[in-house]
């Protein structure tokens, strides 16, 4: 059963529909994706993602400057920037603010300091709920466009506290880390050749133990390294990461493994969901870029970092279903992922499946996040959900490792960039 998540989906594309034609700025199956998934031209692709990027600078200096009036900013459904305001002190300069950047003012009963309060109290209420009740609840996330919370549930009618809007519970089936598929990996010798970018498939090996997943971005880490940001649950062997013992990472040949690439020096799996993987000297050259494709197609190049914004188009490239493309529906989310709880992650009503994960996300030309684990992670091809979703509004859901975070937990890493 597919992840009934049709009420937290904030808004869905425009109707709009352009003919899937390569530009300069994307490759065609980046264009092919935007098109299909969107309904919208790849010009407005880049357009919306721009804005949501200029809206989440604002949003980051009215937070500190109006904390008791500002409720959140988000992209509308035909992709224009839209900035809550709860009555309260600095409301009329905060008013201003906003709509000389251009930004429609919606104007909402509580602050976004208020929701995240409400966010606080009702996880406090289910760390002391029944472990029965407890273990129904999937996550919880501030939803500035209804402006209230919404939580994420296994079953409907469970007793939850008076301030949840039951409009806003949301019935899912759990999300998986859909990475979870053995290979039958036979490292063979020698040391590759070509570039190896995002989306680009991976096995991870320890002793008879393998795994097969999706490079994210190209960086460096504080000492100079050559690395490439993936995701934790992709290492077989958590404990073994930064150590001569660490899980390998192997290039894929189809369903086998091939040269040797690296190792995992450092993997979390619990709050956050990422490795970083530390490329062999041998390998160097074939990860001194900034790009992110479908595997043996064009890439895109990625120029910079991005915050996820609810309502802005996002991308995921991945070894096992390619390009596909979502809007963000819920930021700075907490979600239970079989025994661990992510927080800070993001969500969008993208299709992924086993293989896809670790792989990369960009919104524009932008670095956003790491694949991490997928509402319909036992559907065989995308095609089914998606045909599902659209007919029932159960549309798949991807929870995402946001990228600046990555960042901020290690100090010196960088993502390359043009």
């Amino acid at each position: 059963m597919i992840a009934a998540s049709a009420a937290i989906l904030l808004f869905g594309p425009t109707m709009a529909v352009a003919d899937a034609q390569p530009t300069p700025d994307l490759p065609a199956q980046l264009v092919e994706a935007v098109t299909r998934d969107l309904k919208i031209s790849p010009e407005e692709y880049l357009r919306r993602a721009d804005i949501a990027q200029q809206v989440a600078a604002f949003s980051t200096t009215a937070q500190r400057q109006f904390p008791a009036t500002f409720a959140g900013a988000w992209l509308n459904d035909a992709g224009n920037a839209v900035v809550a305001l709860a009555q309260g002190p600095g409301i009329d300069q905060a008013r201003e603010a906003a709509e000389s950047a251009g930004y429609e003012v919606r104007n909402v009963a509580k602050s976004e300091s208020a929701l995240r309060g409400e966010k606080t109290a009702f996880e406090n209420w289910l760390a002391a709920a029944p472990p029965e009740i407890a273990a129904l609840v999937r996550g919880v996330v501030v939803d500035p466009v209804n402006n209230a919370i919404a939580v994420r549930v296994d079953q409907a009618g469970l007793p939850l506290p008076s301030f949840i809007d039951p409009s806003r519970v949301v019935v899912t089936a759990p999300p998986v880390a859909g990475e979870r598929v053995e290979l039958e990996a036979t490292p063979v010798a020698g040391d590759g050749n070509g570039a190896l970018a995002g989306g680009d498939g991976y096995a991870s090996v320890v002793g008879r133990s393998s795994l097969r997943c999706s490079l994210g971005f190209n960086g460096t880490d504080r000492a100079g390294n050559v690395v490439n940001i993936s995701a934790g649950h992709c290492n077989p062997d958590l404990g073994s990461a930064g150590t001569d013992a660490a899980a390998a990472v192997y290039e894929l040949n189809g369903d086998r493994a091939g040269a040797q690439l690296g190792t995992f020096s450092k993997s979390v799996l619990g709050a956050q969901d990422y490795s970083i993987i530390r490329i062999n000297d041998n390998a160097r050259a074939r990860f001194e870029n900034n790009l992110v494709r479908v595997p043996g197609n064009a890439p895109i190049a990625v120029d910079g970092v991005a915050t996820p914004v609810v309502g802005a188009p996002v991308c995921k490239s991945g070894a096992r279903t390619g390009f596909s493309c979502g809007i963000i529906n819920g930021v700075d989310q907490t979600v239970q992922v079989g025994d661990r709880q992510m927080t800070q992650s993001f969500s969008a009503n993208i299709c992924a499946l086993p293989g896809d994960s670790g792989g990369a996300i960009v919104t524009g030309r932008l670095a956003l996040g790491i694949s991490s684990a997928s509402s319909v992670a036992d559907y065989p091809i995308c095609e089914i959900p998606n045909i599902i979703g659209a007919i029932t509004g159960d549309v798949p859901q991807l929870f995402a490792q946001p990228l600046s975070v990555v960042l901020s937990d290690n100090p010196g890493l960088a993502v390359r960039t043009n």
